[in-house]
């Protein structure tokens, strides 16, 4: 161990340890902006500089290693006067324009030059602006990137689909998508969206689509159907200052109500569906293993599917033929619903609520539209609902809750889980065991999936069938999974993945803490719901099953076939 001094207090640290993370573990908080630990410590937005006594020249804090006797000085007027410079020079490439930013309020630049005082700039503005492609569901502001490096390096090292890079020199240094892609909606992208999460400013954002919610709300001829997906609920209040006894289920339901939405239904139902087809898909596959690629992969997370689309196409057949639970929702919300309310297909608005930005790009898919009509016509990401909430001036706080809407509001523990990694396949053999053996599992049967590892296998029986299981998150941890599979090297029967770390919850489309990583306790939350559901496993579902009796007939029906599966292989819209 080491020890030093920063701002007059004692501190010891480990050996190799930097300047920053020594500060930190005493609660001493160094500002920083392209910082990211193990990701990104290149120090080089030249923020975090400090003054170690006896030396002449000021110090990176994230990039200089604690050395025995160093007495640190993180804000002194030294300090202060080169840091302050080193941020007027940024913002002198920086859009300044916070008031139309979707990250005014919530931008580590902004705060770090209002804690400076920074309120005039010296220095001639300078921004480069490169046209972008504003339908695409990823949008890139380049007058506001302050060439932090964040959103390469995350795309690199955690997700390893190297979308973006530095182009040009000079002053005229910015980010863009890699000069080995026409532009980015050509590209590897699969819209996980942990670039703008990562981004401290607002350079990265998803396209805003609560204008088309207003405009469907003032149309009295439309009748406007709201889903809302597991992962939202554990988060949807962070973005509005909530604590999280404020913003329950019941408030976040009550919410959606005050905007005007006419029904609000829970995803989570159509979760409950999706392990029905997605369950009885994985047994019959097991019934007749010779007939079918190994292993089978999950298929509800549309970012996890684009990246096989484009990067292991080969894989394709082996993926669930399952649509997610937003499609399956939207496909149910246009037939079942249409004919239950007697309204016509056409004449629903169907929108959903969900913590990913690859959901936008999904519900745009061809296959996606098995109602005759979009299944989802709008889909907001949790950040979106945030903002819409603020522009309707609702007092959250003082709502009084509400019940979901029914018949398709009512869900079991197993479809809330499906937000956290591991959570779709703990759900999946929740019911093909109660399938199989005729009876429930014991609660604790199959937490073994369950956690954050970059990879996580389990083996259980079911029947006389051993069925190995992997379960990952993060598309970089799938892309080593999927190099071991073709090379042999493993082999599985069922495997999940999720596009984002640690799944749905530490979604793309999540409201943005700078430097935190809420997954795993998010992913607690919907652990602890599904610990207070009267009903845990999908089949138990009342409405469900009352949807397969008077609609679908049965898992994998010919109607059922129709509206809730897709064929990967012959869908084009993913490239």
């Amino acid at each position: 161990m080491v020890n030093l001094t920063i701002d007059g207090q004692k501190v010891t640290a480990p050996k190799g340890a930097t300047i920053m993370q020594a500060a930190d573990s005493v609660g001493i908080r160094i500002p920083r902006l392209c910082y990211l630990e193990g990701i990104n410590e290149i120090s080089a937005c030249k923020v975090c500089v400090v003054e170690v006594q006896g030396k002449v020249r000021l110090v990176t804090a994230c990039s200089t290693p604690v050395q025995e006797g160093l007495v640190v000085y993180t804000n002194s007027p030294k300090v202060r006067a080169i840091r302050r410079t080193n941020v007027e020079l940024i913002l002198s490439q920086h859009d300044c324009l916070c008031a139309t930013c979707v990250r005014s309020g919530n931008c580590a630049l902004q705060t770090l030059a209002n804690d400076l005082g920074i309120f005039e700039l010296p220095y001639e503005k300078d921004v480069v602006d490169i046209p972008w492609d504003k339908e695409f569901p990823l949008i890139r502001d380049s007058k506001k990137c302050i060439k932090c490096m964040r959103c390469i390096q995350i795309c690199d090292k955690v997700q390893g689909l190297n979308i973006w890079d530095l182009v040009n020199t000079g002053g005229r240094t910015t980010v863009d998508v890699a000069q080995r892609f026409p532009n980015i909606a050509q590209s590897d992208c699969s819209l996980c969206g942990q670039c703008i999460t990562h981004c401290p400013v607002g350079a990265l954002k998803e396209r805003d689509d609560v204008p088309k919610i207003f405009e469907v709300l003032a149309n009295p001829e439309k009748v406007t159907v709201v889903q809302v997906a597991p992962a939202v609920r554990t988060a949807w209040g962070e973005a509005l200052g909530l604590t999280p006894e404020q913003f329950t289920e019941g408030k976040m339901v009550a919410a959606l109500k005050k905007v005007g939405f006419d029904y609000v239904f829970d995803t989570s139902f159509a979760a409950d569906v999706t392990i029905m087809e997605e369950g009885s898909e994985l047994l019959e596959r097991l019934a007749e293993a010779d007939k079918h690629p190994w292993p089978m992969f999950t298929s509800c997370c549309p970012g996890w599917v684009s990246y096989v689309s484009k990067k292991y196409p080969a894989f394709l057949p082996n993926l669930s033929s399952t649509k997610s639970p937003q499609q399956i929702f939207g496909a149910l919300t246009k037939t079942y619903f249409a004919q239950q309310k007697g309204i016509d297909a056409k004449d629903i608005c169907s929108i959903s609520i969900m913590p990913c930005v690859s959901k936008k790009r999904e519900a745009a898919l061809f296959s996606m539209r098995s109602s005759g009509v979009p299944d989802v016509d709008i889909v907001l990401t949790t950040r979106e609902l945030a903002r819409l909430i603020k522009a309707e001036h609702i007092n959250v706080a003082s709502l009084e809750p509400m019940e979901f809407d029914s018949p398709l509001g009512s869900s079991t523990g197993a479809a809330v889980i499906f937000g956290a990694t591991g959570g779709v396949m703990e759900a999946a053999l929740r019911t093909a065991y109660a399938v199989v053996e005729g009876k429930e599992a014991p609660l604790d049967a199959f937490v073994d999936v369950r956690g954050s590892a970059d990879r996580k296998e389990a083996n259980f029986k079911l029947g006389d069938t051993v069925v190995r299981t992997c379960t990952v998150s993060g598309l970089g941890n799938a892309g080593k999974l999927m190099e071991d599979i073709k090379a042999g090297k493993v082999h599985y029967d069922f495997v999940e993945v999720m596009a984002c770390p640690g799944g749905c919850v530490g979604g793309g489309g999540q409201p943005i803490h700078d430097g935190q990583e809420l997954a795993c306790s998010r992913g607690a939350k919907l652990y602890d719901l599904d610990e207070k559901r009267t009903l845990r496993q999908s089949h138990n579902n009342p409405d469900v099953q009352e949807v397969y009796a008077n609609f679908l007939e049965k898992p994998l029906s010919h109607l059922a076939e129709e509206l809730l599966h897709s064929d990967h292989v012959k869908e084009k819209n993913y490239k």
